[in-house]
């Protein structure tokens, strides 16, 4: 969907002469239900440049530029088979300016402070949305990862932080998304995702049990070769992650399709492999997976 320079333009003066309008549109933003009649979801990622996450193989810059990835994002949503987006303040800010967010699940990003390459990667804080901020905005729910390295001290903190917030998110009867992943210290001395799926297994015990109450806490977890194994460690809701875009498409939708045979995988939250396909056509790609999502037949359970 393109913006028009007259609506860019009008994004622009706002942010800088009405702030105001920003909490406005938020309040009249129209709302829906987490799930759709299908009792599944589909929900558009978009929280990676705030962790300096703004490029792709080959592209270092390619989602350097706001207005291009508004525009894409736009696209995606406006497949009816899209129920929502996960996303920093600013980019719902923005969303919510240019009038995307009506009709659609609207869901913030905690904490993106666990910068791709830092020397304190792993001890990833609040620096986007609040529990409060949540609340008072009439978002639907928030995000929160975490990487968990057994041999790097810097985890424990965001496990704590991760439970406060997931109590406070059940107090407020909101969707408390976690994505808890295994991770390690490549050669290089760079943190990197554990491929092996008994440390992910581990992962989703440990972030079965964090906060007060685990009644609205929903698993946000990679569709790995054993993803049945993976779901089988919990009776919570689980939603597919789609990862770093790789060269063929069909292979993530294979895994997608497969992983919604599972009887508690309830959707996809994806992001970069559907906003950056490989052939350059959102829309198609966005359809795609969203017939994954919608139409997709499950077997005898």
């Amino acid at each position: 969907m393109i913006i028009t320079d007259e609506a860019w333009r009008s994004l622009l003066e706002t942010r800088a002469t009405a702030p105001g309008a920003i909490a406005t549109a938020l309040a009249a933003r129209t709302t829906r239900p987490l799930l759709a009649a299908d009792g599944n979801t589909f929900i558009i990622a978009i929280d990676h440049p705030a962790r300096g996450m703004v490029g792709l193989t080959g592209q270092p810059f390619v989602m350097a530029d706001r207005r291009d990835v508004l525009e894409r994002t736009m696209t995606a949503l406006a497949d009816p088979g899209v129920d929502g987006v996960m996303a920093t303040p600013d980019i719902l800010d923005d969303l919510a300016l240019l009038g995307a967010l009506d009709g659609k699940v609207a869901v913030g990003s905690i904490n993106r402070s666990g910068l791709l390459g830092s020397a304190w990667e792993l001890d990833d804080q609040l620096t986007g949305h609040t529990v409060q901020s949540i609340v008072d905005q009439g978002l639907d729910g928030a995000k929160m990862l975490l990487r968990i390295d057994l041999e790097d001290e810097r985890s424990r903190p965001t496990i704590e932080a991760c439970a406060r917030w997931i109590t406070e998110l059940a107090a407020a009867q909101k969707l408390a998304m976690l994505e808890p992943l295994p991770y390690t210290t490549d050669t290089d001395g760079r943190k990197v995702l554990d491929p092996d799926e008994d440390a992910l297994v581990k992962c989703v015990g440990i972030a079965n049990a964090l906060g007060a109450s685990s009644a609205y806490t929903w698993l946000k977890l990679p569709a790995t070769a054993q993803i049945e194994r993976v779901m089988a460690a919990t009776s919570m809701p689980g939603l597919i992650l789609g990862g770093t875009p790789g060269p063929n498409p069909e292979t993530a939708f294979d895994e997608w399709r497969r992983a919604m045979d599972i009887p508690n995988v309830r959707g996809l939250v994806v992001g970069r492999s559907l906003l950056y396909p490989s052939n350059g056509d959102v829309a198609e790609a966005v359809a795609t997976a969203a017939a994954i999502v919608h139409h997709h037949q499950q077997g005898p359970q």
